[in-house]
This record gives C-alpha cells, sequence and structure tokens, in this order.
C-alpha cells in the first residue's frame, strides 16, 4: 500500500424547515429539546440526502498521485500515469451516461496535487460523491538464497479492493476525527455561524448534527463501496480484497461519501497488462458507472 495512509461548495441549497425537522426526527428524539436555532445552525443547514427530492448533482473524481509523488511502479508503468488515464476515462462515461451529473477533476495534468487540496477541491464543488483511482502494489520480500537475504518482488496481490474512511470509535474528537468534523461542517453550513465559525465541540447542537453526518457519510461510503466491490465481483469476476475502513487523508478531509478504489496491483504483471490495456480500462470505467447509477438510484427514491 502507498503512503498516502494516514490520519488524517455553490450548487446546493438552504434546506427548508420541512426536511430539516424531518432530518432531527430520524437522528435523535434528543435534538427536540436542545436549542435547533441557536448560532444560525436551522436557517443555515444545506439539503441532505436524506431530503425528499435529493439528487446527486456532483461527482468529484480523483486521479491519484501525480508529479513527483508517481505512486506504485510495476515492470514498465506507473501509478499516477494509470490513475488519470482511468479518471479521463471515468469523466467522459460519466457526462455520457448520466448528462445530469457534473464531474469535477482533482488533476487534469501530470501536476502534483497535495491531499489536502484534493479534499478542498471536492467540498467547493459541494460534491455528492468522491471517487479516487489508485493502484495497489506490494514491497518486496526477504528471501534467503545460498545462506544470503536478498529482496524479490511480491507480485502475489491480484485484484481490486475498496477503502473507505473509518474514523475513530472511542474516546474525543481528536486527530482524522477532528478533521472530518471541520470539513463536515464548511460543507453543511453556507455561512459561518454568528460567532465567527468553527466547530465547537462542546456545542451539542452541533456534535449531533455533526455526527449525524459523520455516520450518514461513513454509511453511504460503506454502501457505495458494496455495490462496487459486487459488481467487479459478480460481473466482471475480477478477483478482490473486500471493503476495508482506512484512516486516509483524502478521503477524511471531503465532506462527503468517498471511497478510495485500488484498481488492481500494478507490480502483478497479469493486472499491469490488465490496468494499462484499453480493454481493462474501459472494463474497470463501465464497473464504476453501473455501480454509480446504482447507488445514484437507491439514493433517490422517494422515501
Amino acid at each position: 500500500m502507498n503512503s498516502i495512509f494516514a490520519v488524517s461548495e455553490q450548487g446546493s441549497k438552504i434546506m427548508k424547515n420541512k426536511a430539516f425537522k424531518s432530518l432531527i426526527c430520524t437522528t435523535s428524539l434528543l435534538l427536540l429539546s436542545l436549542p435547533l436555532f441557536s448560532h444560525g445552525i436551522a436557517d443555515s443547514l444545506k439539503r441532505d440526502s436524506t431530503a425528499a427530492g435529493y439528487r446527486i448533482k456532483t461527482i468529484v473524481v480523483d486521479a491519484g498521485h501525480g508529479g513527483k509523488r508517481p505512486g506504485a511502479y510495476g515492470s514498465y508503468s506507473v501509478e499516477k500515469n494509470v490513475t488519470l488515464a482511468l479518471a479521463f476515462k471515468l469523466q467522459q462515461a460519466i457526462q455520457k451516461d448520466l448528462p445530469d451529473v457534473r464531474v469535477v477533476m482533482t488533476r487534469t495534468t501530470d501536476d502534483d496535487i497535495l491531499w489536502q487540496k484534493r479534499s478542498d477541491i471536492a467540498n467547493e464543488a459541494k460534491g455528492d460523491l468522491f471517487i479516487s483511482l489508485h493502484c495497489n502494489s506490494l514491497p518486496d520480500r526477504l528471501v534467503t538464497v545460498g545462506g544470503r537475504r536478498r529482496r524479490v518482488p511480491d507480485q502475489s496481490g491480484r485484484g481490486v479492493l475498496l477503502l473507505v474512511y473509518g474514523f475513530h470509535r472511542h474516546g474525543d474528537e481528536t486527530g482524522g476525527d477532528k478533521e472530518e468534523a471541520a470539513a463536515i461542517r464548511e460543507n453543511l453550513f453556507e455561512e459561518k455561524d454568528v460567532n465567527g465559525g468553527g466547530v465547537d465541540f462542546n456545542d451539542p447542537t452541533q456534535m449531533i448534527l455533526l455526527n449525524a453526518f459523520k455516520n450518514k457519510y461513513r454509511k453511504n461510503s460503506i454502501r457505495m463501496a458494496n455495490i462496487l466491490n459486487d459488481e467487479f465481483t459478480q460481473n466482471d469476476g475480477r478477483s478482490s480484497e473486500g471493503v476495508r475502513e482506512q484512516s486516509l487523508l483524502v478521503l477524511c478531509h471531503s465532506a462527503m461519501p468517498a471511497v478510495l478504489v485500488e484498481t488492481g496491483y500494478i507490480n502483478n504483471p497479469k493486472d499491469e497488462a490488465y490496468l494499462n490495456s484499453e480493454d481493462g480500462q474501459n472494463e474497470i470505467v463501465s464497473t464504476i458507472v453501473r455501480s454509480i447509477k446504482t447507488y445514484k438510484k437507491e439514493l433517490e427514491q422517494p422515501n
């Protein structure tokens, strides 16, 4: 796995009071006893995927790595080039098959985009779904040959892996959790509150709302990842290591459902050939588009 793993707005309108009340009721009855209209929270809350008439309007496509951070290497190809080629194909396919959905790219050149900037691009675009494309690899193995230890390539990895952000389940809001809460707040509210903005971790109203959205984003991230996994394995017959939760910087700052797709092991000869072929790239893109359609249909069904 690459070194990206570290703990780590104006297309939508303000959500109507009716939808807001619906969210409150479904989240927790405790909210009814809290000062819901303090700090301008109720007046600032944006449209949510639990609201009636919700539509996925913007998808952010992230081509992993770039520039001087090329990512994983195969025998003749490098991750940053494969992911950019896949990202362009995915952009075109979404625009063709889902013309009502806007596609935002985090990078369109070889330039390296910092992980925080990728999330900023997604949040500023008011993304409804973030898809980050990567290639996997395994480190060399140490073996003993003739009494001497040496490194040999480990080419045993094969197939896809779907990663979602796994926030801490215990303790206070710290580290990646705190950064995620701040990102979600910025994406949920059109304006700063009257006291200057920022997340007040001692304000129960803010924390209940933020945690409700954080849990919703996590649930929908896993939902999308499972759809992808089923499409890859059941329709394409590809090997898969399943869906895992990881502390990922590029995902923890993204205030929306987000999935990182490890499209294959670039240091495995068969996977590398597949990842670099037109047929392989087209199949991967078709699988992701089918998954988006399924996810979009499920999410947009009337409650």
